[in-house]
């Protein structure tokens, strides 16, 4: 099953922002567009809207002015729904309602010919439910693009309960010929990018209930020791926090209730209290005309240990031996069975973020997971009231002396990072277990859909089989919640490496 033909006629029905944007990835593709809006005078808007970004689009020397003129050409407002009988594609971007979504595609179905494929670019509601409105849901698939459209390549292609493969295939292909990079999904509750992101919030905003740190340090060390682009603040008050929880709240209600997707009462205070982010001037931080900036907690300057020893390899941070010696810290390195920790002068530990908390031994800081610590600018350090401070100290001059900041956080099991991939790694897993789609389309969209610097299963194999599991293991003795149990998906994963290494065979 090929793409669309270019000559084939696509509609957008909904002339919002996505609906503009999908439009104008049609148009420029090659395809004529026809543009629909039940309020009157929005089609022709939108038409107007579009024609004014291809202007500029010619003006950055991105499309020529041939080009241009040919696609405005090409899109034509219409006024009713009957003007869309010879489309070939339907794509909707109309409220996120499911009794509007449902009816629109009943009017559309007795107007479009049999062979039209129909689509939702709906992000929350269930792909099956709104096509379980047709006489035909075979030809009904999701097209799940992101805003802003024509800049950002991701497109889920989400089958529904009843979904023809033929269409499938097909929305599948077309969105690759409009240049966009498809990743196929099963019909499950926020399909790959919305299901899978939720813990990047989540442990945020839970590190941040469990007063483990403030808003500002969690975002830089998410941002300059977890790689990732922006901060779980920053970028739910880019977003809007409402957009953000409804689609949270959305997730965890379709899963009913499911205690790993379990919305945050400190988000909804925000938005209660009107606080939604940029678009209201204030959200989890202020942005007044002079408001000053919420800087990150960071650790005043300690001298640097003379010497450390390390017990074990290290693991996941195995690299920060090169980087103490290449400072000038002499490293001496001792066999250990059972732990894998840097001893300081002082007889304190330092130990990668593993699920345990601080208080639980005597005298251990934790250090936080960073995607490649050579490339680290900060380093979060998590200890508890009985901590030695000397201890802290040496911890901290030891991290300072690498080149990085160091931000001192609360007692928190897992910290910050290593809990956000942990989770994020287990949900992957438990989602390809399910069929929701393969461990390539997971890792694609995730890069792409939010600009996670890996993806879960390049996480998974880079910190190791069994990483994730036990994090998520000593977490949920902490907090036996089921929140950090890990998923069946994860326990096999993980055992099917420790019996594969230990066998003989």
């Amino acid at each position: 099953m090929t793409a669309l033909d270019l000559s084939s006629p696509v509609a957008v029905v909904g002339t919002g922002t996505m609906g503009q944007g999908i439009a104008q990835v049609a148009l420029v593709a090659g395809h004529p567009v026809r543009l629909f809006d039940t309020v009157p005078g929005r089609a022709q808007e939108a038409a107007d809207a579009i024609g004014a970004r291809l202007d500029r689009l010619v003006q950055k020397d991105r499309l020529t002015g041939a080009d241009r003129d040919a696609a405005r050409a090409r899109l034509l407002p219409a006024e009713t729904l009957a003007e869309l009988a010879d489309c070939a594609l339907v794509v909707e971007a109309v409220l996120e309602r499911l009794d509007v979504k449902q009816q629109l595609f009943r009017e559309l179905e007795g107007v479009v010919g049999e062979d039209c494929l129909l689509a939702t670019n709906t992000s929350s509601l269930s792909v099956t439910a709104i096509g379980g409105a047709l006489a035909n849901p075979g030809r009904f698939v999701g097209l799940h693009f992101f805003n802003p459209a024509p800049l950002l390549p991701l497109v889920e292609v989400v089958s529904g309960f009843a979904t023809d493969v033929t269409s499938a295939t097909r929305a599948y292909e077309t969105a690759r010929a409009w240049g966009k990079t498809p990743v196929a999904c099963a019909d499950t509750p926020g399909f790959i990018v919305n299901r899978i992101a939720r813990p990047f919030y989540a442990e945020a905003f839970a590190v941040y209930e469990a007063q483990g740190a403030d808003p500002a340090t969690i975002d830089a060390v998410l941002r300059e020791c977890g790689g990732f682009r922006m901060g779980a603040f920053e970028l739910t008050d880019l977003i809007g926090q409402d957009v953000n929880e409804s689609v949270t709240h959305s997730v965890w209600q379709a899963f009913f209730n499911d205690v790993r997707f379990t919305p945050s009462l400190a988000q909804r205070r925000l938005v209660e209290s009107g606080r939604l982010g940029r678009k209201s001037g204030h959200g989890w931080y202020d942005y007044a005309a002079g408001a000053e900036r919420d800087e990150p907690h960071t650790a005043e300057k300690q001298p640097q240990p003379g010497y450390v020893v390390a017990e074990g390899d290290l693991g996941p941070a195995a690299e920060l031996l090169t980087l103490i010696r290449e400072a000038g810290i002499p490293v001496r390195e001792e066999e250990e069975d059972h732990g894998t920790r840097l001893v300081l002068p002082s007889g304190g530990q330092l130990a990668l973020a593993d699920g345990q908390t601080s208080v639980e031994f005597r005298d251990v800081v934790y250090f936080d997971l960073a995607l490649d610590y050579r490339r680290a600018t900060r380093i979060a350090l998590s200890a508890s009231q009985d901590t030695s401070p000397h201890t802290l100290n040496e911890a901290i001059g030891l991290f300072q002396a690498l080149g990085k900041a160091v931000s001192v956080i609360g007692d928190v099991p897992g910290m910050i990072v290593a809990r956000t991939v942990a989770r994020v790694v287990d949900l992957a897993h438990d989602a390809v277990a399910k069929g929701v789609a393969t461990e390539e389309d997971i890792d694609t969209a995730m890069r792409l859909g939010v600009n996670y610097p890996m993806g879960p299963f390049e996480w998974s194999r880079r910190l190791g089989r069994g990483w994730a599991y036990d994090v998520l293991d000593e977490l949920h003795v902490r907090e036996p919640s089921g929140r950090y149990a890990p998923s069946l998906a994860l326990y096999r994963h993980a055992y099917a490496s420790d019996k594969r290494e230990g066998s003989t065979s």
